[in-house]
């Protein structure tokens, strides 16, 4: 009997296994990017002194990565998303450890530095273009609802950028800045491997490398524009992830300075929401599974939304907004599982990658403008005006999935798969 139940359970072990690789991977990826999102900059500053050098560094690296993330999606297909996840982080790591050899060489200059983030950052797009379609065959594997694995994946994501901050103030305080990127460089190799050692090599495989670039570009934004359920949660999810992008970028220190509150206050509230996301998200991968999702993702949303900005506008005091927030970020949290299972079930797996760039792209179509338009209106009517104004539209946003009919249909591919 013990010897049947040790086989059994090695058995679940090696089925788990590349969900788990997976998942420690694509949270290595995203913490080592966090890192070297913070190292990068500081390097810049502290050395040549200039905000615009430093921005336009920070400019070369997430351009690129924004662009492989949208326009990736027939490259990963025509390579096959495990062959595009591990490859493109194994050369971004080692591309990124030319930062601390050129330093330790005194060769590193401005125009290497700029070169070199560009050629990661759009690695890190490709790499990371790779994770997403790899899920539904990995939680396969392991027999793991779409769900669950969604939210773990979704989950890792979050829980790296909230460790690489503070990872990348302790490495930054005993060494210097080039030489932390040999951290980044490293962990990159390190979730190469994982994947290449760990995935298998059917899960994610090649697809017809025929069919043409951008013919792979129009059927997925065809796709994903006849679909009536991804149709609506883009729309939705871009128009708020607009005003998202002008609350966290402006709108929060501009309430913080007009309160008089120290410049600490936006990274508490900042971290209050993203706490109470990630722990949203992993709380959404256990019940996702046992849950309505349309009553799940309209709810979330409305609790997500609005509450913030209208505690924003009616308080002065630090404490009741970091609550506000840290229960904002649990709600909305808990919608990443849902989302990530819905694509999957609705998008044929020979097409995840092409169609999931199309989604991403479109759901921060208006992240650059966000905070331009929320600035603009902050200067003209003030912040309080401001916050209610934006929580009043965010208010409305919210109301879509009660009164749009495509929302409810979230729930189709659980009962097809039943």
């Amino acid at each position: 009997m013990n010897a049947k139940r040790a086989r059994t359970d090695a058995a679940t072990r090696s089925r788990r296994l590349p969900l788990a690789a997976l998942l420690i991977a694509y949270l290595t990826s995203v913490t080592c990017t966090a890192v070297s999102a913070i190292a990068i900059p500081w390097l810049v500053l502290s050395t040549t002194g200039s905000a615009t050098r430093t921005g336009l560094v920070v400019f070369a690296e997430m351009a690129p990565y924004v662009a492989m993330q949208a326009a990736g999606g027939p490259w990963v297909e025509r390579f096959g998303p495990r062959r595009a996840s591990w490859s493109a982080n194994l050369v971004a790591g080692l591309v990124l450890l030319l930062v601390p050899t050129l330093y330790v060489a005194g060769q590193l200059g401005y125009g290497a530095l700029v070169a070199v983030v560009a050629v990661v950052g759009a690695l890190r797009g490709g790499a990371d273009c790779g994770s997403a379609p790899l899920v539904p065959g990995t939680a396969s594997l392991s027999r793991t609802s779409l769900e669950r694995a969604a939210g773990l994946h979704s989950s890792a994501s979050q829980a790296g950028h909230l460790l690489g901050a503070p990872l990348a103030a302790v490495l930054l305080s005993v060494t210097p800045a080039p030489l932390v990127l040999l951290a980044s460089g490293g962990g990159f190799v390190l979730a190469a491997l994982l994947v290449r050692l760990l995935v298998p090599a059917d899960v994610g495989a090649a697809t017809d490398p025929a069919e043409p670039y951008l013919r792979r570009i129009a059927a997925g934004l065809s796709f994903l524009a006849r679909d009536p359920v991804l149709r609506a949660l883009v729309v939705m999810i871009a128009a708020t992830n607009l005003l998202s992008a002008g609350f966290m970028n402006v709108l929060l220190a501009s309430w913080v300075r007009d309160s008089g509150l120290p410049v600490a206050a936006v990274g508490t509230v900042a971290a209050a929401y993203g706490t109470g996301s990630l722990a949203g998200s992993l709380l959404g991968a256990w019940l996702a599974p046992r849950v309505d999702r349309w009553l799940v993702y309209a709810v979330g949303f409305l609790i997500s939304g609005s509450p913030l900005f209208v505690s924003l506008a009616l308080s002065d005091a630090l404490l009741p907004v970091v609550v506000t927030a840290a229960c904002c970020g649990l709600a909305g949290g808990g919608i990443n599982p849902i989302l990530g299972a819905v694509q999957y079930e609705r998008i044929p797996v020979d097409m995840l990658p092409r169609v999931l760039g199309a989604v991403k792209a479109s759901a921060w179509a208006g992240i650059p403008l966000g905070p331009v338009l929320v600035g603009a209106l902050t200067d003209q009517a003030g912040v309080r005006p401001a916050l209610v104004a934006v929580g009043v539209v965010m208010f409305v946003l919210t109301l879509g999935p009660f009164v749009i009919p495509a929302f409810r249909l979230m729930n189709d591919g659980r009962r097809s798969r039943a």
